[in-house]
């Protein structure tokens, strides 16, 4: 006779409740020390992953957006990107087809490039080939973040779903077209400097660090705990969340309070 395979279950109520009540204290640490307000909360996000130098970054009125402009981009696309496939393809698990991959190497190469163009502006004025400019990381930015999002997204459904749709999240370049049509949108958003466009787009991007973490640690929390492909309700994805929120916010605390303790100020880097 065989032996029962062994049941892969979650720690005991026990655990469950230490790590809800861990997860609790860390965010309401951070929560307390972290400048007031929602802005101030994004900023304390953004410091966490951003330079935020000021003249690097778009302005809600005299203040800089939590994180500088080529973040913004990115980490907006990411969100944009994720929830365009979420709604329009929930549990496919297929990485996209060749056509889009090559689109999104283009997206990377760029983001790569002009990040590479942008730092040696900072030593002087003559080392670039071009003038860097905020639209431009911008741009470049919201593509780097469509590229996360569109093989993050395939990768969290391998991961997670017990019964998988194995066709390409990203099937056809007519479908990438349409995203890339909101993605415009976006970016004429922030371009436009308004502020009731630019606030909201302002915490979005900030809460976006924490989804992806959040969404990265999860998987990770999944394979740790021998979990991964066995999830068939959204509901049980209650604790490996918590688990992944939990490490991700961890690692922006860690983060904030070494830049903190180098720099002494929750404000960007004040070169550039």
């Amino acid at each position: 006779m065989e032996p029962e395979p062994v049941k892969r279950t979650w720690p005991a109520a026990g655990l469950k409740a230490a790590l809800a009540l861990a997860v609790g204290l860390v965010l309401l640490g951070w929560l307390l020390n972290t400048p007031p307000g929602l802005l101030g909360k994004a900023d304390a996000l953004g410091y966490a992953v951003c330079h935020r130098i000021d003249l690097r970054s778009f302005h809600l009125g005299e203040r800089a957006l939590p994180l500088c402009a080529r973040c913004s981009g990115m980490y907006l696309g990411a969100m944009l990107g994720l929830a365009y496939q979420a709604i329009r393809r929930p549990r496919r698990s297929g990485m996209p087809i060749r056509p889009v991959q090559a689109i999104l190497v283009v997206f990377v190469l760029a983001f790569a490039l002009d990040g590479i163009n942008s730092f040696f502006s900072l030593f002087s004025p003559s080392i670039p080939v071009y003038e860097p400019q905020n639209w431009l990381r911008l741009v470049t930015g919201s593509g780097m973040g469509l590229a996360i999002a569109l093989v993050l997204f395939p990768a969290y459904n391998q991961t997670v779903w017990k019964v998988q749709d194995r066709r390409p999240a990203m099937d056809s370049l007519a479908v990438l077209a349409g995203l890339l049509a909101l993605t415009g949108l976006l970016i004429l958003a922030l371009l436009s400097g308004s502020p009731v466009l630019l606030y909201p787009l302002a915490l979005i991007s900030a809460a976006g660090v924490l989804v992806l973490l959040t969404l990265v640690y999860s998987m990770i929390w999944l394979m740790v705990l021998r979990r991964d492909n066995t999830i068939r309700q959204a509901r049980e994805l209650l604790w490996p969340v918590i688990a992944g929120f939990g490490t991700a916010l961890l690692q922006i605390v860690l983060l904030d309070l070494a830049r903190y303790a180098l720099t002494g100020t929750w404000d960007g880097f004040h070169f550039g």
